[in-house]
């Protein structure tokens, strides 16, 4: 049944919900959340504390004893914020090869489900060239199954968020809505500084200093880091990232209880270190993240690291909202698009022709003259090195035959897709069961 059909009551199955960013964003947007489904069960607290009303399910997505698919089947949308570390440039960029990828697993969920539309979002490393086979795959599968798929990366900032936080996001639906999908406009007015933002807050506890300090703190946050129960407690990330909240007077080594009181003075953790200035609480946190405003408002469960990392691995509210309004606008075909492409995009030319290849009943052995060759012939222009880069990561994420000449030259054909697709023989079971207390 159609939204025009239905009014404006549209549905949504949620994956990998976190502890609510995305699930608050898609309910302000007009869904209603059918379910929800995440592992970790300080997070899944958070979302029935909220939401005491929604249906939870608790545990391994991929798990056919946690939830079936097939019961929600046609749902007006699947969404979920798949796990990062596997495309994370702060990781391994492992892709396929991670226990925790289940990017493509959601993709062939998508083809089983047939939800009229697909959000799904990730970091900014999956953008990046390593992954262009993974994406062209996407893509090519996505259309397979009857959806227009489109990539975009998303700034938090431009959406009212106090903070850079790139995230790079996939949207699918079938192909009678896609023409109506536009991306969210940006907001006009800047987000507001990390001072601006917080200044209440940070004076909570009577410090004398928090105007100085607002004053200091005259830009948005660098992106928040909720980080992985592989790694310790909860700070505000990496070395270039604490010197970042450094220049805004903020101290990134941890996260307080409460916010500095009477008589706070900032002191180096080490001699001859800058003094920069107060941590931050949780609550300080989460509105960075973008919980702010009366119909933002939320509360997390559990004990301060575990609390941090909800936030921090959270999809910022508002940029939920705002992609969820623009599904929502196109399901109810409300303003259909004049510039729209039917065809999947290319972004991995090289994929492309190896595909193309084996799907033939007798494929050949490509070398990288010969696909550099094919493509010139269709109009793309590639070298011979930027070919052998292409194949070295179709190599991480594909099984690529090899065929060693005479004449030192290799020959290439494409194989099987190594992710997680919801296959029973797949390496991710064991090392998902090795790891999964370890898995956020």
């Amino acid at each position: 049944m159609d939204a025009e059909q239905q009014g404006d009551k549209l549905e949504v199955v949620e994956i990998c919900a976190g502890a609510g960013g995305q699930s608050l964003g898609l309910e302000l947007a007009g869904f209603d959340h059918r379910l929800a489904v995440e592992l970790d069960r300080n997070a899944a607290r958070t979302l029935e504390e909220n939401r005491p009303a929604w249906k939870v399910a608790v545990g391994d997505v991929a798990d056919p004893e946690v939830w079936n698919p097939m019961d929600f089947k046609g749902v007006d949308l699947l969404a979920g914020g798949v796990p990062c570390p596997p495309f994370s440039i702060a990781g391994k960029q492992l892709g396929a090869n991670d226990e925790r990828d289940l990017f493509a697993w959601a993709v062939e969920l998508c083809g089983r489900m047939e939800p009229r539309a697909l959000l799904l979002e990730n970091v900014k490393g999956l953008s990046a060239n390593r992954f262009t086979g993974y994406r062209q795959h996407v893509l090519d599968r996505l259309y397979e199954q009857g959806y227009i798929g489109r990539w975009e990366l998303l700034h938090a900032s431009d959406y009212g968020v106090s903070q850079l936080r790139p995230r790079f996001v996939l949207v699918a639906l079938k192909e009678e809505y896609a023409e109506y999908f536009k991306w969210p406009e940006k907001n006009v007015a800047p987000a507001p500084t990390v001072g601006e933002l917080l200044k209440d807050l940070m004076g909570a506890g009577g410090w004398e200093g928090v105007e100085e300090w607002s004053r200091k703190a005259n830009g948005i946050a660098p992106t928040i880091v909720g980080g992985s129960k592989k790694h310790g407690g909860a700070d505000l990330g990496p070395s270039r990232a604490k010197k970042a909240w450094a220049d805004l007077a903020v101290d990134a080594w941890g996260i307080a209880n409460e916010p500095p009181g009477p008589g706070f003075k900032p002191s180096p953790r080490t001699k001859g270190e800058e003094v920069t200035g107060p941590k931050l609480t949780a609550e300080m946190v989460a509105r960075i993240q973008g919980w702010y405003g009366e119909e933002y408002e939320w509360e997390f469960t559990g004990k301060k690291t575990s609390q941090y990392r909800q936030i921090g691995n959270a999809f910022p509210p508002p940029v939920a909202r705002a992609v969820g309004e623009s599904i929502a606008s196109a399901l109810r075909k409300e303003h259909k698009q004049t510039l729209f492409e039917h065809e999947s995009r290319v972004f991995d030319p090289v994929y492309k022709i190896l595909k193309k290849e084996s799907e033939k009943k007798v494929s050949r052995y490509l070398d990288a003259e010969k696909i550099a060759g094919i493509l010139e012939r269709e109009g793309t222009r590639l070298s011979h090195a930027e070919v052998e880069q292409r194949l070295v990561h179709l190599g991480h994420d594909f099984e690529l035959d090899r065929n060693d000449r005479k004449n030192g030259s290799v020959g290439y054909r494409l194989g099987e897709f190594k992710a997680f697709l919801g296959q029973d023989d797949h390496q991710r079971h064991e090392l998902f069961s090795q790891y999964r207390a370890k898995i956020s």
